[in-house]
């Protein structure tokens, strides 16, 4: 108790006691040992955290502990309203008319296979030459950006919010076109060629490590224990092939323009760690040849079920054993075969190569792709001069991003038919290079400092007012979604309404004839038409088949004057046909309001509708015009 009270008061009320003075000669020796083992080579091998948390994180080689920097988590508000909008624009009739593709290669194939009803099935789904397959999936791509952006730690808000405004996006993607599938699947593909860059890197760094430890080791013993630390490394070679290789088959049938799409992402991925110790060409053709490996059964899949359904092959020619090499349909061939013929392009319309990058660049991505081709054309008058320290990488993230947006267009610029449809799978490269330049901030997430309460702070302020880039963006994308989703041509769905409405309340006999001009091609299919080409059995075992009583006239381009001529003709017949067999008809007229007024002044000015057949004078009221 006394030793006690007298050590309390040595603390409250004197000073601190001072320490005997001990020899300590033994732990200074020991001491020095130890300097001395950490400074030799020690062959002994505890346990592979020794070097793969230390060596081999300040070298910056981790795999497992220490991956990527994790982005910043932001607040991501505002993508999400873009996001739900999407999903508004797909599910509310959007009376906008992008392309007839989107109805004639998706809808109206479909609902005459399925429902019974006449439709007009597009030359691509001609059975006689087929070029389009008939199986296509369906996926969500916004999940490919985000994950690209996490696993090279970029700030993935600023890309997402750029990406999902686009009205690439917000009209294409929400449209029935198999250029949106296509869009789709280049995402997919640049995301899986994106994670094997990233994995590659890392075990290929490693492994170069390793083997120069190893060609450097002063026993064997040493050089034991890096062997065997390289071997114990993932393998990484083939890392996501089959998904890589299934992707590009139904990427090239759904469109054979995927191969444009498809070229940087299976590059890079072929070509991950050339010119390293451990990665050499005999790696690159064994990835070569797994890829084709792996591409085979879903191409055959493919080639079957287009070969059925198009009906070169039946289960009878497989039961009978009949069949030969005329019994496969491989619809990407004809694809080639068929566009390699300008003679057939022509009918489409034909192009400037330069089309794509003069108008449809500008028009799909305005500022967002603008920057691009300009941010190109200092690349490449950087390879001109030779700087090549001014370029990206060829095994970066960067250098895939910047191929997979030039090369598509300069591929496809090649063919004299040019769309900005068919470059809109591009749009995924740009946001991810350029969509900080239209905020003008940092892409790359990056921890400035640690506070005491340890929450990561960035090094980059975040900007509270919008830059003049970004209200222009939003403007022009906002307008677009506008006419593109509801404006451009717009009154074809409604016209499809109206006269599906007039088939319905007509009387039986009664026949429609509908001409228009000067607008895309009304989908068949959104008029539910009698099917007056399929032959029914009656209960009494009758055969018999529907008459037709709609007839379509497309008239294209035509001038008014002369569409109102081949409507008097028809209107000439359709009067005889009423007088002599009794057959009541209708006749309809649509043309766009921009139109209307020249029709009204021919229909004033002529007298093309004024005529009298068996002296009883023809009403106009019988003509009908729709705008």
């Amino acid at each position: 108790m006394h030793f006690k009270n007298e050590y309390r008061r040595s603390i409250d009320e004197y000073k601190s006691a001072v320490p005997i003075k001990r020899k300590m000669g033994f732990y200074w020796i020991l001491a020095v040992l130890r300097i001395i083992l950490t400074l030799i080579p020690q062959t002994g091998y505890i346990h592979p955290d020794e070097y793969f948390q230390s060596i081999e994180v300040i070298s910056g080689r981790s795999i497992d502990e220490y991956k990527s920097a994790v982005p910043i988590k932001r607040k991501m508000g505002f993508y999400w309203i873009l996001a739900v909008l999407r999903i508004i624009l797909t599910l509310i009739p959007q009376t906008g008319y992008i392309h007839p593709d989107e109805y004639f290669q998706s809808i109206e194939v479909i609902s005459g296979d399925h429902f019974d009803i006449d439709v007009n099935k597009p030359w691509e789904f001609n059975s006689t030459f087929p070029i389009r397959t008939v199986l296509i999936p369906q996926i969500i791509v916004d999940y490919c950006l985000y994950k690209i952006c996490y696993i090279y730690g970029q700030n993935y808000k600023i890309r997402l919010i750029i990406y999902a405004s686009s009205y690439i996006m917000l009209v294409y993607a929400t449209h029935t076109l198999s250029n949106t599938i296509e869009l789709v699947l280049t995402a997919l593909l640049l995301y899986y060629t994106s994670c094997s860059m990233a994995y590659s890197e890392k075990v290929v760094v490693q492994s170069d490590y390793l083997l120069d430890k190893y060609n450097k080791a002063k026993s064997r013993i040493e050089g034991l224990k890096y062997y065997k630390l390289k071997t114990s490394l993932p393998p990484h070679s083939l890392n996501h092939c089959t998904k890589i290789a299934i992707i590009t088959v139904i990427g090239i049938f759904n469109r054979p323009t995927f191969i444009a799409f498809a070229f940087a992402p299976i590059f890079f991925w072929l070509q991950r760690g050339l010119g390293s110790k451990c990665i050499g060409f005999g790696h690159f053709h064994v990835r070569i040849f797994t890829f084709i490996i792996c591409g085979i059964p879903s191409t055959v899949f493919f080639i079957l079920v287009d070969s059925f359904y198009f009906g070169y092959l039946t289960i009878a020619e497989i039961g009978n054993r009949d069949i030969s090499m005329n019994n496969f349909v491989v619809t990407p061939l004809n694809f080639l075969r068929y566009n390699s013929n300008t003679k057939n392009l022509r009918d489409h319309g034909l192009h400037p190569h330069y089309l794509h990058f003069i108008v449809n660049v500008p028009l799909l991505y305005n500022v967002l792709g603008i920057i691009g081709l300009h941010t190109f054309g200092k690349m490449l008058y950087s390879g001109l001069k030779a700087q090549w320290l001014n370029l990206p990488r060829i095994q970066s993230v960067v250098g895939l991003m910047m191929i997979s947006f030039i090369t598509p267009i300069i591929l496809l610029s090649i063919f004299p038919h040019q769309e900005p449809r068919f470059i809109i799978p591009t749009l995924l490269p740009l946001a991810f290079l350029y969509a900080p330049n239209i905020n003008q901030t940092s892409g790359v997430d990056t921890i400035a400092c640690i506070a005491k309460n340890n929450e990561c702070r960035n090094t980059f302020p975040t900007r509270n007012r919008m830059t003049k880039l970004q209200i222009f963006w939003f403007i022009c994308n906002i307008a677009l979604t506008f006419f593109y989703g509801f404006a451009h041509q717009g009154g074809v769905l409604p016209l499809s309404s109206h006269i599906a409405t007039e088939l319905k309340a007509k009387p039986d006999l009664t026949h429609i004839h509908l001409y228009t001009s000067h607008t895309y091609s009304i989908p068949t299919a959104l008029l539910h038409l009698r099917n007056t080409k399929k032959t029914y059995v009656s209960s009494e075992n009758h055969r018999y088949k529907l008459l037709k009583d709609f007839y379509l006239y497309e008239e294209g381009s035509k001038s008014i004057r002369d569409v109102c001529s081949i409507i008097s003709l028809k209107l000439r017949e359709c009067e005889y046909k009423y007088i002599t067999k009794k057959v009541p008809y209708r006749l309809y007229y649509a043309l766009p309001a921009t139109d209307l007024e020249e029709f009204i002044f021919i229909l004033n000015s002529t007298n093309l509708f004024n005529y009298h057949i068996a002296n009883r004078p023809f009403e106009i009221t019988k003509l009908r015009f729709i705008n």
